[in-house]
């Protein structure tokens, strides 16, 4: 994660910090594919909306690609916000596929209340797949009129990867 604050003039003549918070991730898609092959349907429930289910399957042999680069988009905002050790349901973060194919996010619930607890105002995401591996960048532009966002201090994210682990 890399943070980047700066301040400019606001229309009303006061200083205004903005900030940038960038998030990336990157996933083995073989990963992905092994978590399919061993658990099915209740990986892909655990971790992705209905939609984002639905529109990984419409291409059946890029299925884990399309899962792994939502996975990874996943990630890059629980990095993007500073949120690993806030146990973020993975399904309040939604990849949204526009008509032109263009990819935006939508929060809801835990991440939600992350992004608002910093002041984040936009997201951006970029994502893209090839071969084995799955990538994503988010950007999060925050705006606290001349307050810097609180300090989340954590030790690295236990959040799951979709690497499979047998149950015993």
């Amino acid at each position: 994660m890399i943070n980047v604050h700066y301040s400019r003039d606001s229309p009303n003549g006061m200083k205004r910090t903005r900030g940038l918070t960038i998030g990336v991730d990157l996933v083995d898609v073989r990963e992905v594919e092994a978590a399919l092959a061993a658990f099915g349907d209740r990986y892909v429930s655990r971790v992705f909306t209905l939609a984002e289910a639905a529109y990984a399957r419409e291409a059946s042999p890029e299925t884990a690609r399309r899962l792994g680069a939502r996975f990874a988009a996943k990630e890059a905002v629980i990095k993007a916000l500073r949120a690993g050790e806030m146990g973020i349901n993975l399904k309040a973060i939604e990849v949204i596929r526009a008509v032109d194919g263009s990819c935006e996010l939508e929060l809801s619930g835990s991440a939600l209340a992350a992004a608002q607890s910093l002041g984040i105002d936009s997201l951006a995401l970029s994502m893209s797949h090839q071969g084995d591996m799955a990538a994503a960048v988010v950007v999060g532009e925050w705006d606290l009129g001349g307050r810097r966002p609180p300090a989340r201090h954590s030790k690295t994210s236990k959040r799951p990867s979709p690497r499979v682990e047998r149950q015993r």
